[in-house]
């Protein structure tokens, strides 16, 4: 569990500080099958994503990773993601690109859902 939430830690900590931009394909979400929670979990753990630009671009760029990741993995380890995509598009979305103290307190609750699936 302390690696899963070190690695997601880390993915969330670098969506929070910042977002680097990433080039990918659009995804077909019903032509790809979902990895299984086991697969989601060594994902997750080497997922090296890094955000770059301003605190807004990061975390844009971070929502969207967090989209993307949410669509590839089981729905179990997904749907905490994509809540932590929406915040993270708040967070976007807001003046500052900065996060709030309950944004950082969702987004360690979503977090230690994951850790639940992901020891």
């Amino acid at each position: 569990m302390k690696k899963l939430l070190t690695a997601v830690v880390l993915v969330a900590g670098t969506m929070l500080s910042g977002c680097a931009a990433s080039t990918t394909t659009p995804q077909t979400p019903s032509a790809t099958p979902k990895l299984s929670v086991e697969e989601s979990c060594k994902f997750l753990n080497t997922d090296t994503f890094v955000p770059s630009g301003s605190a807004k671009e990061q975390a844009g760029q971070i929502g969207q990773h967090y989209q993307e990741v949410a669509d590839k993995v089981a729905p179990e380890v997904g749907a905490p993601i994509q809540q932590m995509a929406e915040i993270m598009k708040q967070v976007a979305a807001s003046p500052t690109g900065t996060k709030t103290d309950q944004q950082t307190a969702q987004l360690t609750e979503q977090i230690n859902k994951i850790g639940q699936y992901c020891k």
